[in-house]
């Protein structure tokens, strides 16, 4: 019997390098069960995106709908996959019903989408693109250790309450969209790079109005934040305790979430190590 996992990468935003992609099939074969197999769309370079919205959209399919592959991680994030989820989501066949798809950042696009459509098993976590990050490795082997079967790279807090994870600005795009899907209930966890204060706060202003039903927030890291001629004032805890209070959603504390090497993994929906307890 063959027990050999094959998981399938395709890049729905923006590309990868083939060294990057030559440095993760290399660690890749030091785990005896898993296959990696890289679309050839992931190094197209069309502008901005690896390749066009039709070709990016073309590549996902093939690869959800392969019946030989039993998961689809994206390559990277950036921008592009909202582009396309919605006509991916669509026209995905019987045999993505049972995959995990992975991935972050912009990619949570294709997560919600997929979570709405009852789609396979969408989870955030690091993706091919992390070891490009000093360290990386220790990222895309948590992913790799998790498709293995290694529940020790989950997000900590996670327990029999449904949770989803998104970037903070991925988010406030996809809320009041043919994207978005019911949060009813979860635990949010989100986080964010590279803004200043000043947007995480509109970024927060913006969600809390979104999410009313949901059991609560959680907020990962907020990383690389830029200087601004005029100080916020706030911290990102402040803003987030100060949002969710104005809203009433329960603040649940900090998510061991980011963009960075420590990013952890959350399934959405109940996690499996959380059911089985």
């Amino acid at each position: 019997m063959d027990d050999m996992l094959r998981i399938a990468i395709c890049a729905p935003s923006t590309p990868i390098a083939r060294e990057d992609a030559a440095r993760l099939r290399e660690i890749g074969e030091t785990y005896g069960g898993i296959e990696l197999a890289f679309h050839e769309q992931c190094f197209v370079e069309q502008g901005h995106f690896a390749g066009s919205d039709d070709v990016r959209l073309a590549a996902f399919l093939e690869c959800a709908n392969d019946p030989g592959f039993d998961a689809v991680w994206f390559a990277k994030g950036g921008y592009g996959a909202n582009r396309i989820a919605a006509a991916a989501v669509a026209r995905l066949g019987e045999h993505a019903a049972s995959k995990t798809f992975l991935g972050y950042s912009d990619t949570g696009y294709l997560l919600a989408a997929l979570y709405r459509a009852g789609i396979g098993k969408p989870v955030y976590g690091p993706m091919p693109v992390d070891i490009r990050r000093e360290d990386g490795e220790e990222a895309v082997r948590r992913a790799l250790d998790w498709f293995s079967g290694d529940d020790s790279g989950l997000e900590p807090s996670l327990d029999r309450t449904p949770a989803v994870a998104f970037n903070l600005y991925t988010l406030a795009m996809t809320v009041g969209t043919d994207l978005m899907p019911d949060l009813s209930g979860h635990v949010v966890m989100v986080e964010e790079v590279a803004e200043h204060l000043y947007a995480i706060d509109r970024l927060f202003f913006h969600v809390t109005q979104q999410l009313e039903d949901v059991a609560g927030i959680r907020l990962g890291r907020i990383g690389a934040i830029p200087e601004n001629d005029r100080r916020f004032g706030a911290t990102e805890e402040e803003i987030a305790r100060d949002w969710c209070s104005r809203t009433g959603i329960p603040y649940l504390g900090r998510a061991d979430i980011g963009h960075d090497v420590a990013n952890k993994i959350v399934p959405f929906g109940v996690a499996a190590s959380a059911a089985r307890s």
